[in-house]
């Protein structure tokens, strides 16, 4: 059963008259457990929707629907399947007490992973979620391998009853899904000899992996393997090596690179970023696999759409990662626009030192770096930093921070989106 929590006018539920709060119960016959059922069985173009109303009448809804017209339902979110794992280098794991509470639900939940692409270890996928996988063909799906080895991956995961991944994807690649992959690579427990077998299973796979992406762990001041330190610049070449070995055979023998090191990788290891012709289609970006390379192509596409912002003072705040990168971006758009540009570099308050990526930023630490700065125009700040109801990870808002700084501040994905129009709402 899913229940509708909003209905479009003008819409084929409107002219039916299904309500908000309906609970449908079955389309042709089948029941709905949940989202997925309901978008793949309202495909056909004859539809009997067995449902309950709000005053608890169970009525038939019977339509017929010509060329894929939209019925104009939307559903209530789904109950998310949490994540059975403990695993040591999880994120939420290392968070401190006393964030708000949707920040520590730890979703492991193969349809969100369809859907959203989030990623999964399928360590909680039962037969009847294989079956549902291959009959709706949920694919690609992105999971979370971090080794093939079992015995390794119970350790990783922190669960002895953890499901041999290997079985599961290669039976998931017999029924044609494919797959996104990543690997979060602990030193001394997945790298090195382990992470070489799971390259290799990978590969076997052919062409049901897609991608896969090598990420070097992120460690909080609060996650129990947490040493001070970040992975040093050795193990981080290593690990390199590995990847693009994979990398080069892959080009070489399927006409594509499939496993890719993380931007965080390559800057641990001192090593400059591939271009663009190296990721392909940037599958993996959202997981920091291309993103610096995704900003530089930004930057230089937009610079001829910035307007000249003579003696403009801008400050740019970023993370201790990017801080390196940033300055040749910055000085091109100096070049262009005549605006003078800082860069600002904020270390976490919140997760401590070895967190230092830009968009882990919270709001205290923006606070802290602009708050005396007075001599600049504008600042902006990481887009990504902020959630869809501009709250910081540390509960302050964007209208709090701004309105305790000196000058105005403006979330941005790529410094171009905010600085190319006049009419933008940016002081020029």
């Amino acid at each position: 059963m899913v229940k509708v929590s909003r209905i479009d006018q003008n819409s084929i539920a409107d002219a039916l008259g299904i309500q908000p709060g309906t609970e449908l119960l079955t389309v042709n016959g089948r029941p709905l457990a949940d989202f997925l059922d309901w978008e793949f069985l309202t495909a056909d173009e004859d539809l009997a929707i067995e449902a309950r109303q709000p005053d608890g009448e169970q009525v038939i809804y019977e339509l017929e629907r010509l060329d894929g017209e939209p019925l104009g339902i939307s559903l209530e979110p789904p109950t998310v399947r949490r994540c059975a794992n403990r695993c040591e280098f999880c994120f939420i794991e290392g968070l401190p007490a006393g964030l708000r509470k949707p920040l520590y639900i730890r979703d492991d939940d193969y349809r969100l992973s369809f859907a959203y692409g989030n990623f999964a270890t399928l360590s909680n996928v039962k037969e009847r979620d294989i079956a549902r996988i291959l009959e709706y063909r949920l694919s690609p799906l992105y999971v979370s391998v971090h080794a093939t080895n079992h015995e390794a991956r119970k350790i990783l995961l922190n669960n002895t009853r953890v499901p041999d991944i290997k079985a599961q994807l290669s039976r998931l690649a017999e029924g044609g899904i494919q797959f996104h992959c990543q690997m979060v690579i602990v030193p001394g427990l997945n790298d090195e000899e382990i992470l070489e077998e799971s390259l290799t299973d990978l590969w076997n796979m052919r062409e049901a992996v897609l991608s896969a992406a090598v990420v070097p762990v992120g460690l909080t001041q609060f996650s129990h393997l947490y040493s001070g330190k970040k992975m040093d610049r050795d193990t981080a070449r290593a690990i390199l090596r590995q990847v693009e070995r994979w990398g080069v055979r892959g080009m070489k023998e399927r006409g594509e690179t499939w496993v890719f090191g993380s931007d965080e990788l390559y800057m641990l290891a001192e090593r400059e970023l591939p271009g663009a012709e190296h990721y392909g289609e940037f599958a993996q970006i959202e997981n920091g696999v291309g993103s610096v390379t995704s900003l530089r192509m930004r930057v230089a596409a937009g610079l001829e759409r910035l307007p000249r912002r003579d003696g403009q003072r801008i400050g740019v705040v970023t993370g201790l990662a990017m801080a390196p990168l940033m300055q040749p971006l910055l000085e091109s758009m100096r070049a262009v626009s005549g605006a003078e540009f800082e860069l600002i570099v904020a270390e976490n308050s919140l997760f401590g030192p070895t967190i230092t990526t830009a968009g882990l930023l919270v709001g205290k630490d923006i606070l802290r770096a602009l708050e005396n700065r007075r001599d600049l125009d504008i600042a902006l700040i990481p887009a990504e930093t902020i959630n869809e109801d501009s709250v910081f990870l540390d509960d302050y808002t964007l209208e709090s921070v701004r309105a305790s700084l000196p000058m105005p501040i403006f979330p941005s994905y790529d410094f171009i989106d905010i600085l190319e129009s006049e009419e933008s709402g940016v002081p020029a």
